[in-house]
């Protein structure tokens, strides 16, 4: 996404589970984390892991946003945060929404988004739990399993792939195609959220946006480079 100008510095939470009992064993390391970011020389913040900010609700990733830059004075946002903002960019309201969660993250999705002002017409999920799960997951796999939770209910206005693990960056721009609608990806949008907090203004051309010197990531355990 960002060849040069931007660089990512990663700060690991250890987060083991995408579950609810894994998301509250770690809720605590999030500020140390952050201030150790801090620490390193970073401009701008940003709590990766999708399912981490949204399982309690809007208010609750509002809140931990709020912690982050209390515990650092820095700019800062969360992922779930990143697609809802990019979501409203793309004048999206009516959601399709591929996730990798099981049944019970899902539905705390669907209640979050709903909370963010989004009617969620399809959501699938791939039922893994263990950090690292998503990050196997195939691209043509991937992308055929978001295509058909779209296009079970075609009338969505975008769609939505939930989680920082997958790897989605070269999947917009075909699934945009295949499904002639805005695709937005946790990952990808979220980096690109870190950058304009950071104030980096070249847009990433393979997200298909309009734009951020130093963001950073506080992050779950992940499985590659996420540039």
């Amino acid at each position: 996404m960002y060849p040069v100008g931007v660089e990512f510095l990663i700060e690991g939470l250890g987060l083991e589970t995408m579950t609810p009992a894994g998301y509250d064993s770690v809720i605590d390391r999030i500020a140390p984390a952050a201030q150790a970011l801090a620490r390193q020389g970073a401009h701008a913040i940003v709590l990766m892991g999708t399912s981490l900010s949204f399982y309690k609700g809007a208010a609750f990733n509002r809140s931990l946003a709020d912690s982050i830059r209390e515990a650092t004075g820095l700019p800062c946002t969360t992922m779930s945060s990143a697609v809802v903002d990019a979501l409203r960019e793309a004048g999206a309201r009516r959601l399709a929404v591929a996730t990798a969660y099981n049944a019970e993250v899902n539905r705390r999705l669907g209640a979050f988004l709903a909370e963010s002002g989004f009617d969620v017409l399809a959501l699938e999920g791939l039922g893994l739990e263990r950090i690292g799960e998503a990050g196997k997951v195939g691209p043509r796999d991937l992308e055929d399993f978001a295509a058909r939770v779209f296009h079970a209910v075609p009338q969505s206005g975008a769609l939505l792939i939930s989680c920082g693990g997958f790897r989605t960056l070269e999947l917009i721009a075909p699934l945009e195609r295949r499904c002639g609608v805005p695709v937005v990806s946790s990952m990808p949008h979220a980096l690109y959220a870190a950058a304009r907090l950071a104030g980096f203004d070249e847009p990433p051309q393979k997200l298909n946006l309009r734009s951020p010197a130093a963001p950073a990531i506080v992050d779950e355990p992940h499985t590659g480079s996420p540039s």
